[in-house]
């Protein structure tokens, strides 16, 4: 037998396998998922904080947190933690949610406190949905809360250098991840009560590293796990589940990275054959976990599969479906244009801003690369 035909028998045996076990994985599904906020709910039974790891701007993301509100305070889960929140404003948090009436401007104004690019109507309206909630409770009841997990940096200070000096005095109130499991054992697991956090993806990890180079590495790796979820994982184990939110990837091509379909699509080909249902699965100790991903997360990691990566999984909608956020006009202004410019976030990681177009464009901007994901 020639190497031809050999080659061709292994690649036939390799397709024959990979189609049997994406079939065993389909039948899988049904019975090993849930609704979305049923399968949130069932880890709160065994956990006291669930991170949900976000790929930021995504409207259908934030609309599905704020519909958990009822159903968390039913279960005795009166805590959703924000990462675009300051906790300097609490207080006014506190203040706003627990109102007679629903104040925008505020709310408004207590986002651009944290972040004056983050004009997006679905997170400034977390605070509406957890207002809203609270408006149908008893006066003796304990009140939704919406946690501001973050503080106010001062990116007037950022010097354009990101050296341990410059980034101290952005930073004057120590790294934004200790911070912010600092603040949840304060508000949320010293009075012995349950947090779900919506955080950007690599704020959730709790066990696995995000690799990078490090020249006196074993294989020149090095794992960052100083991330909120890997803070509160190691000293919180088996209270702390996290769950990442369907989401590109991305991809390393030579030089180049581009954003991919989980798994080289094969989450939205076994979602497809689910007829799309919005689901909540394990991904920890599970045949779904055991699927190769060969994404950038993989760097530095062996047979990495994505069961390292999170504990659950939640799909919502396809990528093609999801949309940006909601641009709130007016947000920034003449007004405070001035300030804008001064407190805009990672200007190294971003072409110049100084103009109030510029600043609006390129909020703008940020909800549109969702479509085009």
């Amino acid at each position: 037998m020639n190497a031809k035909i050999i080659t061709l028998l292994v690649l036939a045996t390799g397709s024959l396998y990979a189609q049997e076990n994406f079939e065993k994985l389909v039948k899988v599904l049904p019975a090993q998922s849930l609704s979305p906020d049923q399968y949130i709910i069932q880890k709160f039974k065994t956990n006291d904080v669930v991170l949900l790891g976000e790929r930021h701007i995504v409207k259908q993301n934030l609309l599905f947190v704020q519909s958990l509100i009822p159903i968390l305070y039913k279960q005795g889960v009166r805590n959703i933690g924000m990462e675009f929140g300051a906790y300097e404003n609490q207080p006014l948090m506190d203040s706003i949610t627990t109102a007679t009436q629903f104040d925008e401007k505020r709310a408004c104004r207590m986002m651009f406190d944290y972040n004056v690019t983050w004009a997006y109507r679905e997170y400034v309206d977390m605070a509406r949905a957890a207002w809203t909630f609270n408006q149908t409770l008893p006066k003796s009841a304990k009140p939704f809360r919406i946690i501001n997990l973050s503080y106010i940096y001062d990116w007037q200070k950022f010097t354009g250098k990101r050296d341990a000096e410059t980034m101290k005095a952005v930073f004057p109130k120590g790294t934004v991840d200790k911070f912010r499991a600092d603040v949840i054992e304060k508000e949320v697991l010293r009075n012995k009560e349950k947090i779900l956090a919506l955080v950007g993806t690599p704020h959730a990890y709790t066990k696995y590293g995000s690799p990078y180079f490090l020249f006196n590495g074993d294989n020149f790796c090095g794992y960052d796990r100083n991330w909120l979820g890997n803070r509160l994982y190691e000293k919180h184990p088996g209270r702390v589940f996290n769950i990442i939110l369907h989401q590109a990837f991305i991809k390393k091509t030579g030089e180049n990275y581009q954003s991919v379909s989980p798994l080289d699509g094969t989450i939205e080909k076994l979602m497809a054959s689910n007829q799309n249902k919005p689901v909540g699965f394990d991904l920890v100790n599970s045949e779904l976990g055991k699927l190769k991903d060969t994404s950038i997360n993989s760097t530095c990691y062996q047979n990495f599969t994505i069961g390292q990566l999170f504990d659950g999984y939640i799909f919502l909608k396809p990528l093609k479906e999801l949309e940006g956020c909601t641009v709130i006009n007016d947000f920034v202004n003449e007004d405070n244009i001035a300030h804008a410019l001064k407190q805009f976030p990672d200007p190294d990681w971003h072409e110049k801003i100084t103009t109030l177009a510029q600043m609006i464009e390129f909020i703008e901007s940020n909800s549109r690369q969702v479509r085009e994901q």
